[in-house]
């Protein structure tokens, strides 16, 4: 076909992508302004504060107001804090105090603009995947990863790890009030683990990940928060998990990232005890592409792109079963590793809750 052949441009259409892509470039550079934010502590300054003028800002947090005017500019377009000409201040509202200030909300961002700015600086690395296909091991990351993943996850563990997802299990919460023991295969910083193991005081907890940075975090959050006797934590992967018999074993979106899913989960079915569970979580997901062309999909996809896929074909097996593998495809993994029953426990905006017994 020459140029002369091909189809007339809908110049409408063409207008509202450009719309649509320069709103996405004005999101991008916006995720590094509420990184900052984050960082400096800016929206913690004005939370519960009323109206604030940018120097006020700048007084609360120790930063230069000519820096801060500009960021509040970018943040009022963007519609993250409310603009008053005439006073010239600025306000974080309550609602949006909860997604950006206070840690303890369910609904806290702060830690997944983290872990997106952390996949900025590892750019580099992610191109030369693209070219030689091998994987990216999840400890050759930037650092703002692990402590981003941590912050990101936290707020949903607390808000349903113990309220919602253990009582949507058979009988699992009448066995760790009475006394269970429990594999949380990995657990990363340890964030679910001492949750569990501060909820329910006559069971014995074994957080497991292979990178030993994180378990080393993880053992000073049980010191800190006094469970340290009921929650030991090892460095090793997720296919020798130490020990059997476990009543419970819970793995956190971390399923996906693992170059052999099945033999991973082989080896947990074995390690449970005969009327054992296995908890998984994973990323919120239709069954296809079709299913998932949404903001929840968008996110995953991307972040898939960058750290689970990369994950996974950085080891043996390298399966590659992306954070988008939906209910469907679990299922089938976990049925191939021997587990008679498998269903979806619940579910939230962003998770997948599975049960899977022997």
């Amino acid at each position: 076909m020459t140029t002369t052949d091909a189809p007339p441009l809908d110049e409408g259409v063409l207008e509202q992508f450009v719309h649509e892509a320069v709103g996405d470039l004005a999101a991008a550079i916006s995720g590094l302004m509420v990184h900052l934010g984050d960082r400096l502590g800016l929206y913690r300054a004005m939370a519960g504060a009323g109206p604030l003028t940018p120097a006020d800002v700048a007084e609360r947090t120790g930063t230069h107001e000519r820096y801060v005017r500009e960021w509040l500019g970018n943040q009022a377009a963007g519609g993250y804090v409310a603009y008053e000409p005439y006073a010239g201040t600025f306000e974080l509202s309550a609602e949006h105090a909860l997604v950006l200030a206070d840690e303890r909300s369910p609904v806290f961002l702060g830690g997944a603009f983290e872990t997106i700015a952390s996949c900025y600086v590892d750019h580099d690395a992610f191109a030369r995947t693209f070219t030689t296909g091998e994987g990216i091991a999840w400890g050759a990351h930037d650092e703002r990863l692990y402590s981003g993943a941590l912050r990101l996850f936290r707020p949903g563990y607390e808000a349903n790890l113990v309220q919602s997802w253990l009582p949507a299990l058979d009988g699992v919460v009448d066995k760790l009030r009475a006394g269970a023991s429990v594999a949380d295969v990995g657990c990363g910083f340890g964030a679910s683990t001492v949750i569990m193991a501060r909820e329910f005081e006559h069971s014995t907890f074994l957080g497991v990940d292979n990178h030993a940075p994180s378990i080393e975090a993880a053992r000073s959050s049980a010191r800190e928060a006094g469970v340290e006797r009921r929650a030991r934590f090892e460095v090793a992967p997720a296919a020798a998990v130490p020990g059997t018999g476990f009543d419970l074993v819970t793995m956190f979106d971390c399923l996906h990232d693992m170059g052999d899913p099945v033999g991973v989960a082989r080896h947990i079915r074995r390690s449970l005890a005969p009327d054992g569970t296995l908890l998984l979580v994973e990323p919120a997901a239709g069954d296809g592409l079709a299913d998932n062309l949404n903001p929840v999909g968008r996110l995953y996809y991307g972040i898939s792109t960058v750290v689970c896929t990369p994950s996974s074909l950085a080891q043996e097996g390298a399966l590659g079963l992306g954070a988008q593998a939906g209910p469907q495809r679990l299922e089938e993994v976990l049925r191939e590793a021997g587990f008679s029953s498998v269903r979806v426990a619940t579910r939230t905006p962003l998770n997948l809750i599975l049960e899977a017994r022997p």
